[in-house]
């Protein structure tokens, strides 16, 4: 059954002009990294729901992590968080992925659950809080150095919730000079990956609050420097594809945190909610790797792609492989799309013919192509049932409730 369906499929997309055989190569290149933290208790401002079996430690979360790139074969590196993944000794927690099948991906400091960081962090007014942000940052990039990440992924929480509470302007200019400090110290093939926020903590403003002035500032810091998007930061109604599109123009997307939101950062699993903007967030990327200047392809290829999402109520392992899932089926339809045929219609102002060229690929079953790719790769067609019939479940009970947490 399998069979005939990928040879109809195969035979509609070569109808249709689409390179089959370059679809599937993308699609077992691609990878995503998934969060350390996303494997641990976690949860809302309200309740964390312990669960039996959640990791108790940096090195029982990469086992989990291990278990998911095992049964899809696409997550090979694991994002860090310090100081919940801290450990003594780095190059052992680097050793332990390494036999795992893994690395460690981007590390990420913490500048929002220490009290002096109450009213901010590298914003703060006072110069000794400042101090103690920078140094914790500084502290990131070399664990960074001694994983062999590439990758340091900023998130400010600093903003104020009330009118007249802090200068704006002053706050920005020590936003600006922190970050530069540990710019300088960064290794040359390491990259800062700046993320926004609009609300939350902070509820008044942000120090950094969209794209715009993420944007801002990488522009300010240098070339090592870009944004980071994470898919459920934005104001509702925002095109998040369009926001994408531009930075990779600019050559400063670096990066995506990938969730699902209903109403604002809800952390829900990708493409539970709007499968239809991951599609066309990948629609755009995908149209900017065919582009004429290199320096927008080679931006592209650089991409981290990067699940951050907190798992509530659902369990951690299969939460995550069902995210990975979506995240390849929306991959997989957008390369689907037959961007001269989009592109003809776009000259001729064809808008009918534009829009169907791109929503006939989203409505396509991709079933039968992950499927193969899984049968060529040597992994189960279907993870989620695999994990549901594997011991691994069983096998974590042992450590009992009451694991690593935020």
């Amino acid at each position: 059954m399998t069979d005939r369906a990928y040879a109809l499929f195969e035979e509609q997309q070569r109808a249709r002009g689409i390179d089959v055989e370059l679809v599937k190569q993308r699609l077992k290149s691609f990878t995503i990294e998934t969060p350390s933290w996303g494997y641990g208790d976690s949860g809302t401002r309200f309740k964390t729901f312990q669960k039996v079996g959640v990791p108790r430690n940096p090195f029982e979360k990469l086992e989990d992590a291990a278990e998911v790139h095992r049964l899809t074969g696409v997550c090979p590196s694991v994002a860090i968080h310090i100081p919940w993944d801290k450990v003594d000794d780095y190059e052992q927690l680097k050793r332990h992925a390494e036999q795992l099948g893994l690395r460690i991906g981007a590390v990420n400091p913490n500048l929002f659950q220490e009290d002096e960081y109450m009213l901010g962090s590298v914003c703060n007014a006072d110069p000794a809080i400042r101090r103690k942000a920078v140094d914790h940052l500084l502290e990131c990039v070399t664990i960074a150095r001694q994983t062999g990440s590439r990758e340091l992924s900023l998130w400010i929480a600093d903003g104020t919730n009330y009118p007249g509470q802090a200068d704006f302007r002053k706050r920005k200019g020590w936003l600006l000079e922190s970050l530069a400090e540990v710019y300088r110290a960064m290794p040359a093939e390491m990259r800062m990956l700046i993320e926004y926020k609009f609300f939350e903590p902070a509820f008044y403003h942000t120090d950094l609050a969209d794209w715009g002035m993420a944007f801002n500032l990488a522009q300010k810091l240098g070339p090592q420097a870009q944004v980071l998007v994470d898919t459920g930061h934005h104001p509702p109604g925002t095109n998040v594809e369009h926001l994408v599109a531009y930075l990779i123009d600019e050559q400063k997307l670096g990066g995506f945190h990938f969730n699902s939101r209903k109403y604002a950062d809800d952390d829900l699993i990708v493409g539970a909610i709007n499968p239809y903007e991951l599609f066309l967030i990948f629609f755009q990327i995908i149209s900017a790797s065919a582009d004429q200047n290199p320096q927008v392809r080679t931006t592209v290829e650089k991409i981290a792609y990067m699940i951050d999402q907190s798992h509530n109520i659902e369990p951690k392992i299969p939460a995550m492989i069902r995210s990975v899932l979506n995240i390849q089926t929306q991959y997989a339809k957008a390369l689907l799309i037959n961007l001269e045929e989009v592109r003809a219609a776009q000259d001729a102002q064809d808008v009918l013919a534009a829009e169907d060229a791109v929503r006939k690929a989203f409505e396509m079953d991709v079933g039968p192509l992950l499927t193969v790719i899984r049968e060529e790769m040597g992994l189960p067609h279907d993870p989620m049932k695999a994990f549901a019939e594997s011991a691994y479940a069983s096998k974590i009970l042992a450590r009992g409730k009451g694991g690593a947490s935020w």
